[in-house]
């Protein structure tokens, strides 16, 4: 019983990580770029989701803010998504790839920083400086749904709920859509598609958008999950999520949401099965970052691009 109540568990925080690592591979399957402040633009989303609560006259609880939040939360993380791409990448899409792969670390601490001091400074908001108490929403946050004897927690079938939900939409956006489309064509080769008539410049927008809507879910479900958040929250899920996307080949999507499913089961079992594996529990998914790099470099589907996934 404690291995399937480890399964579940793990499943939510599988479902977390995916989330998070389909935007490290989407835009690295279209300009080959590890974003390492992605963790950042996840801890935004969540942010932002609290920030609409705030917000909203009487601080309401009702199920009916769930969505608001969460557009709130995608807004947030979309916009500095967009603004770091064109403002910190953009110019240096030419250079050495170490030059972007610097700028993405400080990218990442200047977006902690100034959540922590934006926070201080507004009356009435809390103190981003400890941990910040997320609201909890009817219905998704609360008492545990007992299910043949595993505690399913309500905020792990939100997680799993928006993981599906996303992936549908993912796969159709991709495969079907003419922007699905444009982005393929620019994965393949950008300088063919920029002959073929495609704003290139607009598709690598688009990838680094729909990786933020997926970073703001993501922030939202830790959010319910862990009742705080803070401005910290953003960089060890990074690495994780990173983790994730390379375990499953990076740059191919389908990879990235398997290897955030499979890097959470595995932590989960880890710290709930071995002796004293809750004070490993930030070392399993490294352990198998080097492993894989080791043994199967191009991830357990192939290191793929946007159009084969």
């Amino acid at each position: 019983m404690i291995v399937l109540q480890a399964l579940v568990d793990g499943l939510s925080l599988g479902a977390l990580y995916a989330l998070i690592a389909v935007g490290y591979t989407v835009v690295y399957g279209i300009i080959q770029l590890i974003n390492f402040a992605h963790g950042e633009i996840f801890m935004v989303g969540a942010f932002g989701a609290m920030t609409v609560w705030l917000l909203v006259p009487g601080q309401q609880l009702g199920f009916w803010m769930l969505p608001i939040m969460l557009i709130g939360g995608m807004i947030a993380s979309v916009a500095i998504a967009l603004l770091m791409e064109r403002v910190a990448y953009r110019p240096l899409r030419n250079s050495p790839r170490l030059a972007p792969l610097i700028t993405a670390i400080g990218v990442s601490v200047f977006l902690q920083e100034f959540v922590r001091l934006f926070y201080n400074r507004i009356p009435g908001f809390p103190d981003a400086k400890a941990n910040v108490p997320f609201p909890s929403i009817q219905g998704v946050t609360g008492t545990a749904i007992r299910i043949g004897g595993l505690d399913i927690d309500r905020p792990t079938i939100f997680t799993l709920v928006a993981l599906i939900v996303c992936t549908v939409f993912l796969y159709f956006f991709i495969n079907k859509s003419r922007t699905g489309r444009a982005m393929q064509a620019t994965s393949q080769d950008p300088d063919t598609a920029r002959l073929m008539g495609i704003n290139v410049d607009r598709i690598i927008m688009i990838a680094f958008a729909v990786g933020a809507v997926l970073a703001a879910v993501a922030g939202t479900a830790q959010g319910l999950m862990n009742t705080n958040i803070n401005f910290k929250m953003g960089f060890i899920a990074g690495l994780k999520a990173f983790s994730a996307a390379v375990l499953g080949g990076i740059g191919n999507i389908w990879g990235a949401l398997v290897g955030g499913l499979v890097i959470g089961v595995l932590e989960s079992l880890a710290t709930q099965v071995l002796p004293h594996g809750s004070a490993w529990k930030d070392v399993w998914a490294f352990v198998v970052l080097i492993l894989i790099l080791v043994f199967r470099p191009q991830g357990l589907l192939g290191a793929r691009v946007v159009d084969r996934a």
